[in-house]
């Protein structure tokens, strides 16, 4: 099982990136993805979440300026992050997981795990 996340840079506040996370190894159709943030000192957050239907859900920090997506090849997921702010810089990762039980936002709850892309916007 392989997540790769990519994408990642530094960019002034109010400026714009955008992630991928190619996914392989497993029934990618099967599982919901998400995207994490952890931030230096800080725990991983939920970002955002993307279920194989195409549902997605975001937390109220990133609402209205992140959109996460499917590629069409629907083994790759994407994050498009506008209107950067300082507070976004963090380690961003992408995680699948299986059981779509509990809250989307748990880590706990995710099965596979990438290894991260460094987002860091300066003001």
């Amino acid at each position: 099982v392989q997540l790769v996340e990519s994408g990642g840079g530094s960019v002034q506040s109010g400026g714009s990136l955008r992630l991928s996370c190619a996914a392989s190894g497993f029934t990618y159709s099967r599982y919901c993805m998400g995207w994490f943030r952890q931030g230096p000192g800080q725990g991983r957050e939920g970002v955002a979440t993307i279920g194989s239907d195409g549902s997605t859900t975001y937390a109220d920090s990133v609402k209205g300026r992140f959109t996460v997506s499917q590629g069409n090849a629907k083994n790759t997921m994407y994050l498009q992050m506008n209107s950067l702010r300082p507070e976004d810089t963090a380690m961003y990762y992408c995680a699948a997981r299986k059981l779509r039980i509990g809250a989307w936002s748990d880590f706990r709850l995710y099965n596979y795990w990438g290894q991260g892309t460094q987002v860091t916007v300066s003001s």
